[in-house]
């Protein structure tokens, strides 16, 4: 839903396809020095000498991963970036460029597409990244985002899902769980709003759980933080698609078994209020919620004295042998086998 707000629309076809991404990409300015060439030949042109290359790409599909009713334009451009650069940093390395593709609807003016851009715009330069490129094409019906992320590691720092061993540390950065409550705020009050469009809510109580699913931020701090401890994970994964279906695949692929406790996993204190209020358990939405774009990983455990005390990370379980099996240990100490219930976009609704 985009407001009109008496502003100027200006239809997309009066600029066509190539002036529209001159139009949307006139003032980004190149940053990294192994950007050669960026947006404005038939390719992007990187020089990134003896180092290696990682490359990811997320697609954000309106009415699947965003709703426009709640998601403002700048934020969703904002978090097209942070979704591909949390990639990056979960194989620790450094995201250096990235590309923005848009498929739209001729619902949309130049207008809105400039606002998408500011929030872009905006995470390209926090986490200074250079836009290289991309792709604009016509929508039959709503907004189709795709953003590729490039980044660069010395081939030594770089850490994959299946490195982890029989005897290592589970550990979690931030906390989990806050970005899929904040969605279930802001659905609860879209649902309110379409009853009655004069209620102005009042959102003071769930700030931080609506940031964290408005405007996420990628943990591309933690690789400097972990070099600086002198500590390398043994895996890594970003926390997309909820906690247990991220340690499921650290263990599969590491061939590796893991005991979850559930009295370590972190929560924020205004999730544990929301969780009350909406009597949701608050475990099931800590492992299940999802888009919370922290990083899980493993280290050895001679390394625990490097990271213990460090308020940026929570040690949260051990892996084991393959064959003792996937678990949730609860806080009753009652052993559960853990469950992959996260995020699935192809999964038709029940």
């Amino acid at each position: 839903m985009i407001e009109d707000k008496n502003q100027q629309r200006t239809n997309l076809g009066t600029l066509g396809e190539f002036g529209l991404i001159e139009h949307l990409t006139a003032n980004i300015e190149i940053t990294q020095p192994s950007t050669l060439k960026g947006i404005g030949d038939d390719a992007a042109v990187l020089d990134f000498k003896d180092k290696k290359v990682v490359v990811s790409t997320d697609l954000l599909v309106e009415g699947v991963h965003f709703d426009l009713a709640y998601m403002p334009l700048k934020h969703l451009g904002y978090k097209a970036v942070v979704v591909n650069l949390s990639d990056i940093a979960a194989m620790n390395a450094k995201p250096t460029q990235i590309t923005v593709s848009l498929a739209v609807s001729n619902r949309f003016p130049v207008e809105a597409l400039d606002e998408l851009y500011e929030g872009i715009k905006l995470a390209a330069k926090i986490y200074k990244v250079d836009i290289v490129g991309g792709d604009t094409t016509s929508s039959q019906k709503g907004l189709i985002i795709s953003v590729t992320a490039i980044g660069e590691a010395d081939a030594e720092d770089l850490v994959y899902r299946n490195g982890a061993g029989a005897t290592d540390l589970l550990v979690v950065t931030g906390d989990v769980g806050a970005a899929y409550m904040g969605l279930q705020v802001l659905e609860r009050e879209k649902q309110v709003f379409q009853v009655n469009p004069n209620n102005q809510p009042d959102l003071d109580a769930y700030n931080y759980l609506i940031e964290r699913q408005l405007k996420p931020e990628a943990r591309t701090d933690v690789r400097g933080m972990l070099k600086e401890l002198g500590v390398t994970p043994t895996a890594m994964i970003d926390v997309s698609d909820g906690l247990s279906s991220e340690i499921i695949h650290i263990c599969k692929q590491s061939g590796v078994g893991c005991n979850l406790y559930e009295e370590k996993i972190p929560a924020d204190p205004q999730l544990i209020n929301t969780c009350e209020e909406f009597n949701i358990d608050i475990t099931t939405v800590a492992i299940n919620g999802g888009e919370d774009y922290e990083l899980l990983f493993t280290i050895k455990m001679e390394d625990f004295d490097k990271i213990k005390g460090n308020p940026n990370f929570t040690v949260i379980g051990h892996t084991t042998q393959e064959s003792e099996g996937i678990h949730l240990i609860t806080r009753a100490n009652t052993k559960i086998p853990l469950k992959s219930r996260g995020w699935n976009a192809l999964q038709e609704n029940e």
